[in-house]
């Protein structure tokens, strides 16, 4: 059953059509307050009366209103308030909403077909920093960029309706309306086209653990929250109380609108560990069996991919192992052992991730903690999942959480070096797992990604700032953070992109001030985008995305250095990295193989001169200090030297028969 307005499909009665679930009322009307043309009905014909059935929901339809109407719901002959499954919202959260004509669109994308999960590479992108001009429209421009990088996945943060101009997107209110300062439902539907055109899958991060603070006027439809759990943002949403499955499906139909309305491929589920349901059912698994259902009706796949910081592998395994089915999840623990490696930061969750011996673990064991005692939680955490294939797995080095969420929002280019930056990326992109970039990583951007907000209400504003002091006051971070209710703030998270790289090849509009951030240079920039680009090449020609289970893998580590022996189908990969600051011998077990080197951080091509120790140095010995043999062999390198800050991938060659 659809919600809202929507216009009538084979076997229904013509005309548009109005749903709405309020279990509680005794009267409710569709309230017509603008035609598209200017014009109005009579008074009597802008009320239309609604009937009750048996589950809550009240119906109506009329058949000649259009597309571009615009409605509120009057409740018991009182007060109108917008829909709660409203389609659009052209005046902001507090205005009305309008109806949309969704057959209207052209779409194009009638051969796309999808991508195998396992083949994602996805790149996190906010529709605002991400351009200029912050629209739908604007980003066209860019993805000829993400194809030629090699990515095969756009994740576009939320864009479901939120206060004001400019948001992360986690405080929307209208789940169903597409956010109207990026340009609604047209412009997704463009860009989804766009994207499906040029061979990119599409991911949308939706929020189904809370409202935002603003605009939420569910309540005065339904019992869409309850006080029996609490959340970081106040009452839970209503999964398992009383009233329960009208917002249970209100969600539902909102995960299948995005994938039927909008075309697109994937759903990222945010924090659902604040989803809370102690049903005999939970309401995730009902919503992947409505996803999957639904998936069977066109020709490409659907994904749900979960963020969580449960590590919980339920949420990934199958209904006939007691799991939820979905389809991936983020493994944090990833993230959070690079960074404590690279950066040195133990402070907060990092504390838990501070030997060298948790990444190997990363790497091998999809999570760190799997039931072990976290100091940091003061508890045990996780549960194992050694028993899921390691494209149920999304992993990254930054995303919008752990750059956003640093007072200042630094990114690596400001915190570690350019030879760990690469590092950085090397681990990530060669991983088994699905590799995660988050906008502007793959050449370094120095501009940071702040907290940013518009909220209308001076109080609300006044509580956003205090709290976000008060957050950064508790991580002993000193200084004040940026202003997240001012345009600055979403103006110095903007991508400045690399030199010389508008689209169309046009000269850089930006003035040249922006390049002269701290953090890294153009040139280092432009080889830290080649070094991406071949990264990502390699993970497609030596098939890295290929599934692996966790017997596949091995990982080693000493000092400061970790290396992993990964058996494939093929040739197997083995992949050495030092975390060091210095050079580091090791012997490694190269059995009877000979190893031919696929790519190494440190190579001179990806290395500014700066980089090596001695300027007047001829060049062998500069490819001496920067490179690593290019074949291993038990005979010609019993002993590996590697270099600072390196990684370096190997493919084992069969031998010869005799």
């Amino acid at each position: 059953m659809k919600l809202g307005a929507y216009f009538a499909e084979k076997g229904e009665a013509a005309g548009c059509h109005f749903t709405v679930w309020a279990p509680l009322l005794k009267k409710v009307q569709v309230e017509v307050v603008a035609m598209p043309d200017g014009g109005s009905d009579s008074a009597q014909k802008n009320l239309l009366p609604m009937t009750q059935d048996a589950r809550g929901y009240w119906h109506t339809g009329e058949t000649n209103l259009p597309a571009g109407t615009q409605y509120f719901y009057q409740l018991e002959g009182a007060d109108s308030w917008p829909d709660p499954a409203s389609q659009f919202q052209p005046e902001g959260v507090h205005g009305p909403s309008q109806v949309v004509d969704h057959r209207a669109f052209d779409w194009t994308d009638d051969d796309w077909s999808g991508i195998a999960l396992a083949d994602y590479i996805i790149y996190e992108l906010h529709v605002g920093a991400f351009t200029p001009e912050g629209t739908f429209e604007a980003a066209l421009a860019r993805l000829p960029d993400l194809v030629a990088l090699g990515i095969t996945a756009v994740e576009i943060m939320p864009v479901a309706q939120f206060p004001g101009e400019r948001n992360w997107g986690y405080d929307g209110v209208f789940p169903f309306a597409t956010q109207n300062s990026y340009g609604g439902p047209q412009g997704l539907k463009q860009l989804v086209d766009a994207c499906h055109q040029q061979g990119l899958a599409v991911i949308l991060d939706v929020v189904y653990n809370h409202f935002g603070p603003e605009g939420n006027y569910t309540g005065k439809f339904g019992p869409y929250l309850t006080d029996h759990y609490r959340t970081p943002w106040g009452k839970a949403i209503n999964f398992d109380d009383a009233y329960a499955d009208g917002v249970r499906w209100y969600f539902t139909e909102n995960a299948l609108s995005w994938l039927r309305d909008y075309h697109i491929d994937a759903l990222r589920l945010d924090a659902v560990h604040a989803i809370y349901d102690f049903g005999a059912k939970h309401f995730l698994q009902a919503l992947a069996e409505a996803v999957h259902t639904f998936a069977k009706t066109r020709k490409s796949p659907a994904y749900l991919i979960a963020e969580s910081d449960l590590n919980d592998p339920r949420l990934i395994r199958p209904l006939e192992k007691g799991g939820y089915q979905l389809d991936a999840q983020w493994s944090d623990d990833f993230h959070h052992a690079l960074h404590t490696r690279l950066t040195g930061e133990v402070i907060g969750y990092y504390s838990d991730f501070i030997s060298l011996e948790a990444l190997a673990t990363a790497i091998k064991s999809r999570f760190v903690y799997a039931g072990q005692y976290s100091p940091f939680r003061h508890r045990d955490h996780g549960s194992s999942a050694l028993d899921l294939s390691s494209e149920k797995f999304v992993v990254c080095s930054q995303n919008h959480d752990q750059v956003g969420n640093r007072m200042t929002g630094d990114r690596f280019s400001t915190l570690i070096s350019f030879e760990a930056q690469k590092l950085a990326a090397g681990i990530t992109l060669l991983s088994p797992y699905i590799p995660l970039l988050f906008m502007g990583e793959e050449y370094g951007e120095n501009a940071p990604f702040l907290y940013f907000v518009d909220h209308g209400d001076p109080d609300l504003l006044a509580a956003v700032r205090a709290g976000r002091k008060e957050e950064f006051r508790a991580f002993h971070s000193e200084g004040t953070p940026p202003d997240p209710g001012s345009l600055d703030t979403l103006k110095a998270s903007k991508l400045r992109w690399l030199p010389n790289s508008e689209p169309n090849s046009e000269p850089n509009s930006e003035p040249s001030s922006t390049n002269q951030l701290p953090g890294n240079s153009p040139t280092q920039q432009r080889l830290l985008y080649a070094f991406y680009k071949q990264l990502i090449a390699v993970r497609k020609q030596y098939k890295i995305m290929t599934p692996s289970q966790y017997p596949d893998i091995q990982t080693h580590h000493t000092n400061d250095i970790l290396y992993y022996h990964r058996k494939m189908e093929g040739n197997d990969l083995l992949c050495l990295m030092n975390f060091g600051e210095v050079h580091r011998e090791i012997q490694l077990p190269l059995n009877s193989h000979t190893w031919t080197q696929i790519i190494c951080s440190t190579d001179p091509q990806w290395s500014v001169s700066s980089s090596r120790p001695d300027e007047s140095a001829p060049d062998e010995s500069a490819v001496e200090y920067t490179c690593l043999p290019r074949c291993l062999s038990e005979k010609t390198t019993p002993m590996v030297k590697i270099p600072p800050l390196t990684l370096a991938l190997y493919q084992a060659q069969k031998p010869e028969p005799t």
